[in-house]
This record gives C-alpha cells, sequence and structure tokens, in this order.
C-alpha cells in the first residue's frame, strides 16, 4: 500500500507542478494589484515612507513597462519567467523596506 501510495504521489507530481505555474502565471494581474495594495499602503500605514513608496512605485512601473513591451508580440517561456523573476525582487524588497523600521517616521 505504501508503495502504491508513493508511485501515485511521484506520477501526480509533475501535473501539479505544471497546473501550478500556470495558475501563478494566470494570476499575473492580481499579483501586480496586490504588490500595488501594499505599496500604496505603506505611507497610511507608516511602514513605509513617501521617499520609499516612490522608488518602490518608480520600479514597479518600470517592469509594468517591460510587460507592456513584451505583450506587444505576445510572451515567450523566457519572457513570463523574466517578468516573474523581476516581480519576485520588488516584492522581497516591498517587504524589506516595510520591516526595516527606516520608515523616517520615528
Amino acid at each position: 500500500m505504501k508503495k502504491f501510495l508513493a508511485m501515485a504521489v511521484a506520477a501526480s507530481a509533475p501535473a501539479f507542478a505544471a497546473q501550478a505555474s500556470a495558475q501563478s502565471w494566470q494570476n499575473i494581474n492580481q499579483r501586480q494589484r496586490a504588490l500595488d495594495a501594499r505599496i500604496d499602503a505603506g505611507p497610511r500605514d507608516r511602514s513605509l515612507s513617501r521617499t520609499q513608496a516612490y522608488r518602490l512605485r518608480a520600479e514597479f512601473q518600470q517592469i509594468a513597462m517591460i510587460e507592456r513591451d513584451y505583450r506587444r508580440n505576445g510572451l515567450s517561456q523566457a519572457e513570463r519567467r523574466d517578468l516573474d523573476r523581476r516581480f519576485d525582487r520588488l516584492s522581497y524588497r516591498v517587504e524589506a523596506e516595510r520591516r526595516d523600521r527606516d520608515n523616517h517616521y520615528g
């Protein structure tokens, strides 16, 4: 029984990974909205200074422009991965800036 269960899990792993990958890409617009909202919320909840939010917003806009350029000719897999990496880095920076307490609010 354990052997059968292990084989079933191993057989379903690639399908699950492909589905998760497809879902993460389908939700790119949701991901952008959530990241945008986190940047906007920073100055309101004082986890980001206006200067920090401005810099993060500028980086967000640069990525959005790159995405528009990519979408003009249809997105390749490499372009999708590039956008994912760029949004991952920006998301990490937003969280790091929000936690660093160097936001000039005291």
